[in-house]
């Protein structure tokens, strides 16, 4: 065996070997011939001439994402920070142009992104940042897919993930919400406690009408009681007059007993004497006697005078 055709025998399975390579799921390969482009390869196993054709390079068909980090100013003079997230891919039928019209896509797309919202932040107030950020998303996808298409890209979607103000405005943006919120709050307390009063002045009312109600028909019963009493002792042979004052005498002690049991009654200063029981009956006779006598004198003037 001729041990010096050895090394030609590892160089050519070297070289033979070579010819094969793979291409992976959802990724191109391209294929160049002494520097110029000869074809795209697929997915799966893939043979090239040794020598003569190489692997240019690869390219990812899966959707891929790049963040974008702006800091721009808007309408009412306040610097803010947005992070734009764009989603694309490369198209199938455009590897080409994607990998040779394009060195640097990733700078490309960056540059369209800081072109467009620099361009639409700066005509909206802050707080219309953060209300029209789905415009702004848009806005950023339709100038990029216009500029990217013909280099083989295709724009998936692009989202305006985060609107970060400087600390200062975010501060005062708080204060104002919880200036609102205590507002509002305060507002609430407000007419909560003004239902209360007029609840309560509607609850005071009914109940004075229903006190009212209850002394007047406490009253009524009283009258009755007394006209059933003077009428029980006109019967035995009592008089009107004698009547009504045996009926104040007697309330007038009740009276006495019903403050002296009560420990926290006020304090009610009334004639207790034992005369004050006859004086008060002999005073009640007279007055009644004297309006008896007025009244026979009127009827005998009135008959003198027929």
């Amino acid at each position: 065996m001729n041990y010096y055709l050895i090394p030609f025998i590892f160089i050519g399975l070297i070289i033979l070997i070579s010819a094969f390579f793979v291409v992976k799921q959802q990724t191109a390969a391209i294929i160049e011939r002494f520097g110029k482009f000869q074809s795209i390869r697929h997915s799966g196993l893939q043979l090239k001439i040794p020598l003569i054709d190489k692997v240019a390079g690869r390219l990812s068909l899966k959707i891929q994402q790049l963040d974008v980090l702006i800091e721009t100013k808007t309408l009412d003079d306040v610097f803010v920070k947005l992070k734009v997230s764009v989603q694309y891919r490369v198209l199938n039928q455009k590897v080409y142009d994607a990998f040779y019209k394009l060195d640097y896509p990733h700078e490309q797309i960056t540059s369209y992104v800081f072109d467009v919202v620099r361009a639409e932040v700066p005509k909206m107030k802050l707080d219309d940042v953060f209300v029209k950020k789905d415009d702004i998303a848009l806005a950023v996808k339709s100038e990029l897919n216009d500029a990217m298409l013909d280099y083989g890209f295709d724009i998936i979607k692009t989202l305006v993930t985060d609107i970060d103000p400087d600390a200062q405005v975010k501060a005062a943006m708080n204060r104002i919400n919880a200036s609102d919120r205590e507002k509002t709050a305060a507002q609430y307390e407000g007419d909560a406690a003004r239902i209360l009063i007029v609840e309560k002045a509607k609850a005071e009312a009914e109940s004075k009408r229903l006190q009212g109600q209850g002394i007047a028909d406490q009253r009524r019963e009283i009258a009755r009681g007394l006209e059933e009493s003077v009428d029980v002792l006109n019967r035995v042979g009592i008089n009107s007059q004698e009547a009504s004052a045996l009926i104040v005498v007697t309330q007038h002690y009740d009276t006495l007993q019903a403050i002296g049991s009560e420990t926290n009654s006020n304090l009610i200063l009334l004639p207790n004497s034992p005369q004050a029981g006859s004086t008060m009956l002999n005073d009640m006779v007279a007055s009644f006697t004297a309006s008896n006598q007025i009244g026979e004198a009127m009827k005998n003037a009135k008959k003198k005078n027929e």
